[in-house]
């Protein structure tokens, strides 16, 4: 989600089978005015699908009737199973934690829109509204959802490196290193999966679009579940971070400034927010621990987001520069590894210099 554009004309951009959910919808509500006098307006900031807010005038004065239209980008299929975000929405929204369900169509559905406040890139900076996201955070990945508890990012990312090598043609492939990234993803599984961390139901996406405030109540709801599996708790804390250097309402929404990458106290008040909103007392070896793992994460975020980047030029028709997105990552990637991983980052970032053409 995202902020409000110009509102369009329902009847010249919704398909008839859309408008027609949406009237079944609004006539549940008596104070409507007029069925057919929907505004559509579009949402921005979206980079997987395409978001509008449709609304109606009421019969009281200045108060309208809204719902959340989200339709589906093209492609995205390769990226996650669409049931299984549907059956994850539909268990959060069970549990109080986003939106109502209120229809469904096969390249969409229809929301509740949430009387709260989309954070903004800043908000993110925010001490107070940073502890409260800490907070959410851990009572997100506390949850107990179905199906097997075990980390899917590997596995994912495997997966979206098949399918970038079968998008990409030979010269994008070989600046992206693309037949080395395989190595890549063997190494740091092996250099992560220590068995101190701990799995949680994690959202995979925490940028700031996902994120909503109810500014009276000060109630954080997380929302947009299609990449939540179960994962590492740290992968989803560096991806957290990760996108504090993104800004998607500028002009050129793809550009990342790391200088705003979040610096070693801000870091450690975010985790200790983390941990200590379950009430325990908090011990610095423990915090100490999971900025490290942290820090190692933010690798496999640059990768597999690089990834997405590469997959999303070629299947998605958003106006997004993904290319140049995903070369941000994948720089990222190759500047930071030594310095996180010490030796054996080393050692195999010298073995793939001689395919560099950044």
């Amino acid at each position: 989600m995202g902020a409000a554009e110009n509102v369009m004309d329902s009847k010249s951009h919704l398909p008839a089978e859309i408008e027609e959910i949406l009237t079944s919808l609004a006539s549940r509500w008596e104070d409507i005015l007029d069925l057919n006098e929907l505004h559509v307006i579009p949402l921005k900031g979206a980079m997987t699908n395409q978001v509008f807010q449709i609304k109606w005038p009421t019969k009281a004065e200045k108060v309208s009737r809204k719902v959340l239209l989200r339709l589906y980008g093209e492609g995205v299929e390769v990226f996650f199973d669409r049931d299984d975000e549907i059956r994850t929405f539909e268990f959060m929204s069970k549990h109080g934690q986003g939106p109502r369900l209120l229809g469904r169509f096969p390249n969409g559905r229809v929301e509740e829109f949430i009387n709260a406040r989309t954070l903004s890139a800043s908000d993110m900076r925010d001490p107070e509204i940073s502890a409260l996201i800490a907070a959410k955070m851990k009572e997100f990945h506390d949850l107990d959802m179905s199906g097997p508890k075990k980390a899917c990012l590997w596995d994912r990312m495997r997966n979206w490196l098949k399918a970038a090598k079968s998008l990409s043609p030979p010269e994008e492939a070989k600046s992206f290193r693309l037949d080395a990234i395989d190595e890549e993803i063997s190494m740091l599984e092996k250099e992560l999966c220590g068995t101190h961390q701990r799995l949680g139901f994690c959202h995979n996406d925490l940028q700031y679009g996902n994120i909503m405030i109810d500014e009276e109540t000060k109630s954080i709801t997380i929302i947009d579940y299609e990449y939540a599996s179960y994962n590492p708790i740290a992968y989803d804390l560096a991806n957290h971070f990760c996108e504090m250097t993104a800004d998607y309402h500028t002009e050129t929404p793809h550009l990342l400034d790391y200088s705003k990458y979040p610096d070693l106290e801000e870091r450690q008040r975010f985790l200790r927010a983390y941990m200590g909103s379950i009430g325990d007392q908090l011990n610095d070896v423990e915090v100490n621990q999971l900025l490290e793992d942290v820090e190692k994460y933010t690798l496999a975020s640059h990768l597999i987001w690089g990834l997405w980047g590469i997959i999303s030029e070629h299947v998605n028709k958003i106006d997004f520069d993904y290319i140049e997105y995903a070369r941000q990552r994948f720089d990222q990637y190759w500047l930071r590894k030594s310095d996180l991983l010490g030796s054996s980052g080393a050692l195999t970032n010298a073995s793939a210099d001689g395919n560099s053409t950044f």
